[in-house]
């Protein structure tokens, strides 16, 4: 399991955005630039993740038999 699984949703975002300004700044060695590159892209590629497996989540909702059902946003639950 890598260390970004271990992360929360959350803690992966700061450290991203953390990331994108130390680029941003331009003076960053050539190596720690692309060290920081390489786990943006994997801090990028987890929360993406964790973002569609939420969505994924929320948009089923489980019937009176317990079964899970797509939401459907013309369903009728009034």
């Amino acid at each position: 399991m890598s260390t970004e699984k271990k992360l929360k949703f959350e803690e992966a975002m700061q450290q991203l955005e953390e990331i994108v300004t130390n680029l941003e700044r331009g003076d960053v060695p050539l190596e720690e630039a692309l060290d920081q590159f390489q786990k943006g892209v994997s801090l990028s590629k987890f929360c993406k993740e964790t973002l569609q497996n939420a969505e994924q989540t929320l948009t089923k909702i489980v019937d009176e038999k317990g079964n899970e059902k797509l939401f459907e946003e013309n369903s009728e639950l009034d």
